[in-house]
This record gives structure tokens, C-alpha cells and sequence, in this order.
């Protein structure tokens, strides 16, 4: 077994265990500065981890994962917003949203375990299946583009419907527990549902993420390294960015930029291959330059 995987693997279960043990320990209200120093951390683990890519598959493997968990990040900004939404909807108290997103993120562990590698199989055993994916990506960032404001209504949704059948619930949070048990019977709370819709948030994310990181590399180990440390650093993330990601009008168009980009470089990537170092420039340009323009411009009331 490549021991990369190992290394990796002990790397995130410590750094889960001090997020969950040792950061937060108790329950409270993260503020600003506390938030930037965690994303600090976060943001330092996945570059020191760059350089163990460095050392043991080389300069090559190195961009790929770079660019990949460059991308992973930006593509991430998205979905805060979405976790604004839930948060607010399901009045989950602020010093009880790191756990909701600490399970959804472990949850999003998995999942993109399974995304990740159905979609180099499916590619290995189909290459077609990048086509695919590249439409998949440029009907993403079309719709994007055209949409600016986001809403939320769980109430119209089918998870939220066999949730509420399936599952007696309490209409408090219960001091920060997914359940309760009065007498025999166990209640689920808003903060559960809450978790429900973060998890099934990421999971409608990575169709769009999985696909575009798969257009960087096709090394399993560079794909699923960068994108969890991408993800790892999400919660503070959330945090640090919740109060002025709002005031980003134009990140939307830069982040359309960047899946329509990628989706172009999937449906032409049988006939010219774009360099990594374009797709690192190009996704780091989009970015800089949306959140400049939303700083210099300011939104229409």
C-alpha cells in the first residue's frame, strides 16, 4: 500500500481530533479572529501538505494538487452561503453550527470518497464520460451566471418531507443535541435536520466539484487529498467569511467563470491539453478579480 494514504489518513483523524477535542471542546460563539486563526491553520495544513506531495510524487503531481485544492476552495464559497440559509431557517444557535458542520463535514468525507473514485472508474472504463461531465459543468455555470439571489424552502423538499414522516421531532435544539429521548420514545431536533440539509448540500455541491477536479488530475491520491483539505478548513471558513461573503456581489460571475473554464477543458481535453499552470492562474485570476470588482463597485439597491 502506498503509504502516502497512510500519512494522509493519520494527518486528517488528528487534525479531526483536535478540531473536535481540543479547539472546541465547549460550545460557543466563534469570533471573527478565533475563525481567521483556524482558517490559518487549515490553510497551512494543506500547503505544508503540498510539500509532502512535493517530496514523494514530484513538481508534476504537485501543481495538480495545488490547483486542485485552489479550486476546491473557491468552488466552497458557494455552498457557505447555502450553510447561511440552513443555519438561519433551522434558528440553530451560533455556538452549536461548528458541530453541525464538523459531522457535515466528516460526512462529506465519505461521500466524496465515493464520488471521487466512481468518477476515475467510470472515466477509466468510459472516457465519454468526460464529455459528459464537461456539459455537466458549463450547464452549472450557465445557471450560476443567471441566478444571483439563493433561497432555501426545506419545507418543498423531499428529504425534509421523509424526515418530518419518518422521525418524531421536538421543535427546540434541545442544548445542542441532533436527539432526545423522552421516555421510550427519541426525538429529533432541528439541529438533526439541519445536518441533513448540510450533508445533502454537499452532496448536490460535488456534482459540480468532483467533476471539475477530475478535469486537473487523475491521480486518486492528488484528487481526494486536495479536495478534503479544501474541505477540512470549510467550517472555519464559514465563520470567517459568513459576515462579508454578502458583500462579494460579483463572486458568483467569477466562480461561473471558473466551472465554465473547466468544463471547456474537459471537452477539449482530447484534443489539446491545457496546462496545469493555466488552470491554477485562470481559477486564481476569477477569483481575485470578482472580489476586487464587488469591493470597487457597489451593488445596485
Amino acid at each position: 500500500m502506498d503509504y502516502g494514504w497512510l500519512v494522509f489518513g493519520a494527518v486528517v483523524v488528528l487534525a479531526l481530533f483536535l478540531d473536535l477535542f481540543v479547539f472546541h471542546r465547549h460550545p460557543h460563539k466563534i469570533s471573527i479572529k478565533e475563525a481567521l486563526l483556524l482558517s490559518a491553520f487549515w490553510i497551512a495544513l494543506g500547503f505544508a501538505f503540498a510539500g509532502f506531495v512535493y517530496y514523494t510524487r514530484g513538481y508534476d503531481r504537485t501543481l495538480e494538487y495545488l490547483t486542485g485544492y485552489l479550486l476546491e476552495k473557491s468552488l466552497s464559497l458557494d455552498n457557505i452561503f447555502v450553510f447561511i440559509l440552513i443555519f438561519s431557517y433551522f434558528k440553530v444557535p451560533e455556538e452549536y453550527r461548528h458541530k453541525v458542520l464538523f459531522w457535515g463535514v466528516f460526512g462529506a468525507i465519505v461521500f466524496r470518497a465515493i464520488f471521487i473514485f466512481a468518477g476515475l472508474e467510470l472515466i477509466k472504463h468510459f472516457h465519454w464520460v468526460v464529455y459528459i461531465f464537461g456539459i455537466i459543468l458549463i450547464v452549472s455555470a450557465i445557471k450560476l451566471l443567471t441566478t444571483e439571489e439563493k433561497e432555501i424552502h426545506p419545507e418543498d423538499t423531499l428529504i425534509y418531507k421523509i424526515a418530518r414522516r419518518l422521525l418524531p421531532m421536538k421543535p427546540h435544539n434541545a442544548d445542542g443535541r441532533f436527539f432526545i429521548r423522552e421516555g421510550k420514545r427519541l426525538y429529533a431536533t432541528p439541529m438533526f435536520l439541519a445536518l441533513l440539509f448540510v450533508e445533502s448540500s454537499d452532496i448536490m455541491f460535488a456534482i459540480d466539484s468532483v467533476p471539475a477536479i477530475l478535469a486537473i488530475s487523475k491521480d486518486p491520491f492528488v484528487v481526494y487529498t486536495s479536495n478534503i483539505f479544501a474541505i477540512l478548513g470549510l467550517r472555519s471558513l464559514y465563520f470567517a467569511a459568513a459576515g462579508v461573503l454578502p458583500l462579494f456581489h460579483y463572486l458568483h460571475y467569477g466562480l461561473s467563470f471558473i466551472l465554465g473554464f473547466i468544463g471547456v477543458k474537459m471537452l477539449v481535453s482530447e484534443f489539446y491539453k491545457i496546462p496545469v499552470e493555466v488552470s491554477l492562474l485562470l481559477i486564481g485570476s476569477a477569483i481575485f478579480l470578482s472580489v476586487v470588482a464587488s469591493l470597487i463597485v457597489k451593488k445596485k439597491p
